[in-house]
């Protein structure tokens, strides 16, 4: 009952924190995390611990799985060379200068949970760039970094850990043969990925109820990760590549589908966040509790693992910045002002609390592991350095930085996918059979609908509710005409979001205005 009282509490205090987030212009995230840390102190809170090895699997596939359906296999050609810099690269270059610091120290603990402690810190944390860094003003390069980056690195970082905490326990060394392991648990968990989107795919084709279908998408990430945790691929990688292939398998006729699931999702994703975010403030306060007067030994030594932490990524942006690629287009970061901003953005989160609790009590010869307390508190320092400051402070950094508006250029890119998509759809109509058979009257006012259709596309009805009264008011004979239309319009900005250098999400937002426009016109 404790455990229930407690989720419920975090669910109505997410809702309450994203309306105080909004009027102080504050992340929600972070301001649950700050909060629940202090309620956890309260005398009435209960005394509730959840099992280190649930907070990955609870958490993570669900809201990585929403982060990944924003992106697609074209960002990950496009960003490849980002992907293996700060995914795998970065995360060994923390890990490496984290463990020289951490048995430079104390180097009574040995190399095995030096590394250990490497790879808690080393990831910044998907779930933490996605519920920070996407609501302040951030280029949408950068952003797409970012996401790219926090969606695949927790794989590296669980095989390195996995490996430490073996030797660890086992009194054995770390090896050269963690390498095949990753490769092999990435390239495991990419079929598997594959194969979990086919079957949602075909379920979808046979279950006609759209709930059912959208609840299918919430099914999937759990089982993808649970499948590739028993035959040791990694979980991380099968739920990311599940959700891209999913929208690369998305269908123009969806519309309704994808509109029940993006209203599905959104609700989802802000709650599970909520209470994933008050988990991690209740076993923070706890960590510290349980460490008490111990805590102030560490602190020499926590300080100087963060700073590693933080000064490993900036050189690791700076060098990037330095000696990135030749082409413009591709090369991230290309100023100062953003590697401080990329460097700023390296949170940590879920992963960092999960593996640190996670690591063992005691060896396989039934003694205390050496060094377990510092490494807990360290990790939870790291956190708190790396994802409270920065997320409290990078607003008003954005402001100091000034970094250059790309809102005009977004709008731009968005008018011309609008426009494309009106043509595409005028072309259609002109061939629809459908659209023949009107009297040549009703054919060209439908025809003058359809040249307006870009100016709906480019309007955001979440701002502008009352245009939707606009468009209700449509004749059943011109249905099938502008079915067929809107539907190349649609297969059209499919094709768009898998084409090189395409941004996913400014092809989603012109699609869910065409999804709409389908839904409250073909009636």
């Amino acid at each position: 009952m404790d455990v229930l009282l407690l989720v419920v509490g975090l669910l109505f205090g997410t809702v309450l924190v994203v309306g105080i987030g909004e009027r102080i212009r504050l992340p929600y995230p972070i301001l649950m995390l700050v909060f629940s840390a202090l309620a956890a102190s309260l005398p009435f809170v209960p005394d509730v611990r959840i099992e280190p090895d649930l907070i990955l699997p609870l958490f993570l596939p669900p809201l990585l799985f929403a982060a990944a359906q924003r992106s697609s296999w074209s960002v990950f050609r496009l960003r490849w060379r980002s992907l293996v810099l700060l995914a795998v690269l970065l995360v060994v270059a923390t890990v490496a200068a984290v463990a020289a610091v951490t048995w430079w120290l104390v180097p009574t603990i040995g190399v095995p949970i030096a590394v250990a402690l490497g790879a808690i810190v080393a990831p910044p944390d998907p779930v933490a760039v996605e519920a920070i860094a996407a609501k302040v003003t951030i280029q949408r390069r950068l952003l797409t970094v970012l996401q790219t980056e926090g969606m695949f690195n927790d794989a590296m970082a669980i095989v390195i850990f996995q490996t430490a905490v073996t030797a660890l326990v086992n009194h054995g060394r770390i090896g050269w043969d963690l390498v095949p392991r990753f490769l092999a648990g990435a390239l495991g968990a990419v079929l598997l990925g594959l194969a979990m989107a086919w079957l949602v795919g075909a379920l979808n084709r046979f279950v006609p109820n759209l709930v059912a279908r959208s609840a299918a998408t919430l099914v999937a990430p759990y089982a993808v990760y649970i499948l590739a945790d028993l035959i040791h691929c990694s979980g991380v990688v099968a739920v990311v590549v599940t959700a891209v292939e999913l929208g690369r398998r998305a269908r123009p006729q969806d519309s309704e589908e994808r509109l029940t699931r993006s209203a599905f999702w959104e609700v989802l994703e802000l709650l599970t966040t909520g209470v994933a975010f008050g988990l991690v403030g209740i076993e923070m306060r706890s960590v510290v509790d349980a460490e008490g007067a111990n805590f102030l030994t560490f602190i020499p030594g926590i300080l100087a693992i963060c700073a590693t932490a933080v000064l490993v990524r900036f050189v690791w942006m700076y060098a990037m910045y330095r000696i990135g690629g030749t082409e413009r287009r591709e090369k991230t970061p290309r100023s100062l002002k953003e590697v401080v901003v990329l460097t700023w953005c390296g949170m940590r989160g879920l992963a960092t609390l999960a593996l640190a609790l996670a690591l063992p009590a005691t060896l396989a010869d039934g003694s205390p592991t050496p060094g377990r307390n510092f490494v807990v508190a360290a990790a939870a320092s790291v956190l708190a350095v790396t994802l409270v400051v920065p997320g409290l402070t990078l607003p008003g950094l954005m402001r100091v930085l000034r970094m250059p508006d790309e809102t005009e250029a977004e709008e731009r890119a968005q008018r011309a996918l609008a426009r494309r998509a009106q043509r595409v759809a005028l072309e259609a109509l002109r061939a629809s059979p459908a659209a023949q058979k009107l009297p040549e009257q009703r054919r060209r006012a439908l025809a003058r609908r359809m040249s307006s259709l870009h100016t709906v596309l480019e309007t955001d009805y979440a701002e502008e509710p009352e245009k939707m009264l606009h468009i209700k008011d449509v004749l059943a004979v011109m249905d099938r005409a502008q079915r067929d239309a809107l539907e190349a319009a649609r297969r059209e900005m499919l094709a768009a979001r898998n084409e090189p250098g395409a941004d996913p999400e400014l092809v989603d937002r012109v699609l869910r205005r065409l999804d709409l426009r389908t839904v409250t016109l073909d009636r």
